[in-house]
């Protein structure tokens, strides 16, 4: 596949994905900010409470509020993320003179992988903080572009990427070592090609 392709790939990798991880990224965005709330006790006492009272107090909608806007994030992380480790790999490959880039060696697969999270961070980093703002938003019939624009009004777009330097310094070395558990699974389970 051309690195146009795994892009592509990498972009459409984002609809099961946010399928299954959206009710997840509510949860966990809801009890972070009223971790953070000294102010007042706790509104839900676990993750599967925080569910179930979601769902009780909206329905299944309620625990899905915010898909289309992880869908909005996701899309250009997974592109940015699958598109930059090919092309790193198969550049890397190239200034090596391998003709194959699956054989390069583990300090690149580990190079590859940390750029390849730190450019799906540097994609989706300002849509996840309108999702996050959205998604915690007291109002529970606030849009999307209300939301940013309040965010925009209120604190500028450097809010935007509020938060983005530690999460590329954390992104390099935990996908550095995803992909490098991959190609080292990969190197292994070749006997069943």
């Amino acid at each position: 596949m051309s690195v146009g392709q795994l892009v592509i790939a990498g972009g459409l990798s984002a609809f099961p994905t946010v399928l299954i991880m959206a009710p997840s990224e509510r949860i966990k965005c809801l009890l972070q900010i009223q971790a953070n709330d000294k102010s007042k006790p706790p509104k839900y006492k676990s993750m599967m409470h925080c569910a179930t009272s979601l769902h009780a107090e909206g329905g299944i909608r309620s625990i899905y509020k915010g898909t289309v806007i992880t869908l909005a994030r996701d899309i250009p992380g997974s592109m940015a993320y699958f598109g930059m480790y090919e092309f790193i790999k198969r550049q890397l490959s190239s200034w090596q003179g391998l003709d194959n880039p699956n054989e390069l060696s583990f300090s690149a697969i580990l190079t590859a992988g940390g750029f390849a999270g730190m450019a799906c961070w540097g994609a989706s980093m300002p849509m996840d903080v309108v999702k996050s703002r959205y998604q915690t938003h007291s109002n529970p019939n606030v849009s999307v572009l209300e939301v940013y624009q309040g965010l925009v009004r209120e604190e500028g777009y450097s809010a935007l990427v509020r938060g983005m330097r530690p999460a590329l310094i954390r992104a390099f070395p935990a996908n550095a070592a995803c992909f490098f558990g991959m190609e080292l699974s990969r190197k292994a389970m070749a006997f069943l090609d």
